[in-house]
């Protein structure tokens, strides 16, 4: 219960330190060595989809694994104060809202003060799209719907998890996901060999996405956003997303501030069209990033409260 306030605060505070040390960074490391062992790009698709197979299990069992071993390493230590630190820094590790506000808050400053090569460039490191030639709205739309997105499995995933299984099965969700931005793009090298991290993070993505969507209405709801807005839109649009999972987070931001998400995007030079999300009340403005900035705050705030709780009810019933 208390380590999970004192990762939102140590977040806040330390923010996530770029190191090949971090958690994250030697489960990526571990993820590109497996797809070097196991990728054939002369094998079978058959084969391919079975060598992605057991990246996943693997990679998800060692991380469990491991995440386990550190935690019974930890009932040898007798200062509960000490120990209650260590877990809490270990799931500063896994959520992200201060680097999500960052990214975002970087980005709206280099547009208010109109340094907009700038801001594509900082924009270029969040997503996957072509940013070069992008203008000022459609900057804006690409920040507020990576923040949106990433509330989910970047802030409210990894607590869900950790609410119900503690920093192992929140460890293993992470790993999952960052499978899932590794290896599970849809192109000919990892159409088949990514195939089941993209259906993993899908699962595990599930149910969080869709606390989500009822924490940013709530959200939405307590601070000056429209938050029948937000329920009506997440209705509607959701399920437009190509993702099971990223529609209830963009669907919702965009019906709370008024706003339309979605619309054409470039990817290695190659136009592609995702559904239009929310309806345009508002033309897109950099302030609509520091309100989804606001709202990805008030999430994380609400998820970590209800997590905390959790952790103390299981702690409870555990005794």
């Amino acid at each position: 219960m208390i380590s999970t306030v004192l990762a939102f605060i140590m977040d806040t505070i330390l923010g996530d330190p770029r190191s090949r040390l971090h958690p994250v960074a030697l489960i990526g490391s571990g993820i590109g060595f497996m797809e070097k062992v196991f990728y054939n790009s002369r094998a079978s698709q058959g084969a391919q989809l079975a060598g992605g197979f057991f990246v996943v299990a693997i990679v998800l069992l060692f991380v469990y694994d491991v995440t386990m071993a550190i935690i019974v390493a930890l009932d040898y230590i007798h200062n509960l104060y000490i120990v209650l630190l260590i877990k809490g820094l270990l799931l500063s590790f896994l959520i992200c809202p201060r680097s999500l506000a960052k990214a975002g808050n970087e980005i709206y400053y280099y547009l208010v003060h109109h340094y907009i090569h700038i801001a594509r460039t900082k924009l270029s490191w969040i997503v996957g799209r072509d940013t070069e030639n992008l203008d000022q709205p459609e900057i804006v739309r690409a920040t507020v719907e990576t923040i949106a997105e990433n509330t989910i499995d970047g802030i409210v995933s990894p607590l869900f998890f950790f609410a119900i299984g503690g920093l192992p099965l929140a460890a293993m969700y992470k790993a999952a996901n960052t499978m899932d931005s590794m290896i599970a793009y849809k192109n000919e090298r990892y159409l088949y060999f990514g195939r089941v991290a993209a259906r993993v993070d899908d699962l595990l993505n599930f149910i969080p996405a869709r606390l989500s969507a009822l924490l940013f209405i709530i959200v939405a709801f307590v601070l000056p956003y429209k938050g029948r807005k937000a329920v009506a839109m997440m209705w509607r649009d959701a399920h437009k997303h190509p993702s099971p999972n990223g529609g209830y987070g963009e669907a919702t931001v965009a019906g709370a501030l008024g706003i339309r998400l979605g619309g054409h995007n470039s990817y290695f030079g190659k136009d592609t069209f995702r559904a239009y999300m929310g309806d345009p009340i508002h033309p897109l403005e950099p302030r609509h990033i520091h309100s989804a900035i606001v709202l990805m705050y008030g999430v994380t705030v609400l998820a970590v409260v209800a997590t905390a709780i959790c952790r103390g009810i299981l702690a409870g019933l555990w005794s």
